[in-house]
């Protein structure tokens, strides 16, 4: 089963926007899914702070700001 991690921080817009979209899924591919929060950790903001919400599948980078539903899930099939 795969993972996908999404580095968020509380008040982020597209940070929701973005769980939401990957939670509209999780029922056709089932993955593990965790949301961390950057907030409060200098290492995590100093690595994501300004590309936040940034998609993790199987802790590599998939992608920064915005998820493309199509390319994720393929992604996730593979």
């Amino acid at each position: 089963m795969k993972k996908v991690t999404i580095y968020s921080r509380t008040g982020c817009h597209l940070c929701d926007i973005a769980v939401d979209k990957v939670k509209s899924v999780n029922n056709e591919i089932n993955f593990d899914l965790e949301v961390r929060l950057i907030d409060n950790s200098q290492d995590l903001e100093k690595e994501y702070g300004e590309q936040v919400p940034v998609i993790l599948i199987d802790n590599k980078i998939h992608d920064y700001w915005r998820v493309d539903l199509d390319r994720f899930i393929t992604a996730l099939k593979s």
